[in-house]
């Protein structure tokens, strides 16, 4: 039931998204009825199309829906570069309007064919921009030094990469090439490496599989691991060599313990902090990996550094001031009142519309180094 509530919203805001647009962009095809009518209902299938690709890919269809999967999601970041001026301009004809009724002049007409023109060509531009930006994989460096640490670890973090129907052996090739470049002592996947169906990606988990740092590969489960179905998840994921921590610590090397803990959204009972950290050894140094850059209750002040993603930074700017409205510490190291530093990814993929704007993807790698006591 909670499904079907969450879909009918979704769907009912993006169909608004689109008449917001449909409006703006109107002046085009004024005077051309059956260009209207076209333009409508391609509007109307798009909105369709986001639940048809889902259905296609559960189906087995993979060669219809990868198709309409591209096609519509990147129509869905289109839609998202367009609303905010469109949104805009309906704005500024409401005051126009309201200013012309009370004075004596002719209301300012701002929905003009030049200005829906204008929204346009912007959103197209921006898309494509997007759309090379989302290519743009960045390396982002972070330094610990800690008194608990006898030697210097390398540690990579692989964050929403969204495998699936859009992002395929091409991204994840260039991804493990910045990878394996960084020559990492452990990497780490903190959730939602895949997106919808995943039993048709066997040559992805080979890829995984090739790459062995010293350390090992250790994942975290996200949400798009349980909406794409945990058990497939949790097989691809192992076929590819990592080890998931599903509420459960383990002890890397002499000096560093690794605690997993599941997303919000997985089956099963949240996790416990007192089994989960009390029987680490006072003085190591302990690292959690957890999807949302959120703390766990009762976590706080029992490990030195916490690892997520998740919000993507918004992916497409300015849905970044939306997602930090639920994750405040969206990007960046931050420290923790209680002890201790979080740090959260941009992510590394993309979901939904194959792009990005101000989010460029990244690939982080930590380095743990050992300091001198006083």
């Amino acid at each position: 039931m909670r499904l079907f509530v969450f879909l009918g919203v979704a769907l009912s805001v993006y169909a608004a998204m689109h008449a917001v647009v449909y409006w703006a962009l109107r002046p085009i095809w004024a005077g051309a009825p059956r260009a209207g009518a076209g333009v409508a209902a391609w509007m109307a299938a798009m909105v369709a199309a986001p639940v048809a690709v889902r259905l296609l890919d559960r189906a087995g269809l993979e060669a219809v829906a990868r198709p309409l999967a591209r096609a519509a999601y990147t129509w869905l970041g289109l839609v998202f570069l367009a609303f905010w001026p469109a949104a805009a301009l309906g704005v500024g004809q409401l005051l126009a309007s309201g200013l012309g009724a009370l004075l004596p002049t002719e209301p300012l007409r701002l929905r003009t064919p030049a200005v829906a023109w204008a929204v346009l060509a912007g959103a197209v531009a921006l898309g494509g921009y997007g759309a090379w930006e989302a290519t743009r994989l960045r390396v982002e460096r972070v330094r610990i030094a800690s008194t608990k640490l006898s030697r210097s670890l390398r540690i990579v973090q692989v964050s929403d990469l969204h495998l699936g129907l859009l992002l395929r052996n091409q991204t994840l090739d260039r991804v493990l090439r910045t990878v394996e470049a960084l020559g990492p002592d452990l990497l780490v996947a903190t959730g939602d490496l895949v997106d919808a169906q995943i039993d048709h990606l066997d040559d992805l988990s080979r890829s995984w599989a090739s790459f062995t740092p010293p350390l090992g590969k250790l994942a975290a489960v996200g949400n798009h691991e349980v909406y794409a179905g945990l058990g497939q998840s949790l097989a691809f994921l192992e076929k590819g060599g990592f080890r998931v921590l599903r509420n459960e610590a383990v002890a890397v090397g002499s000096d560093l313990v690794v605690v997993g803990v599941d997303d919000e959204h997985a089956p099963g009972p949240r996790p416990d902090p007192e089994r989960l950290f009390a029987r680490i050894p006072a003085g190591t140094f302990v690292l959690l990996l957890k999807h949302r850059p959120t703390v766990v209750p009762g976590a706080a002040g029992r490990f030195d550094l916490q690892l997520s993603g998740h919000t993507h930074l918004g992916q497409i700017f300015p849905f970044r001031l939306f997602t930090k409205l639920a994750y405040p510490m969206q990007h960046g190291l931050y420290a923790l009142p209680e002890g201790g530093r979080l740090y959260a990814s941009r992510g590394t993929g993309t979901w939904g519309p194959p792009m990005r704007v101000l989010a460029p993807p990244e690939v982080t790698l930590i380095e743990l180094v050992p300091e001198e006591p006083y």
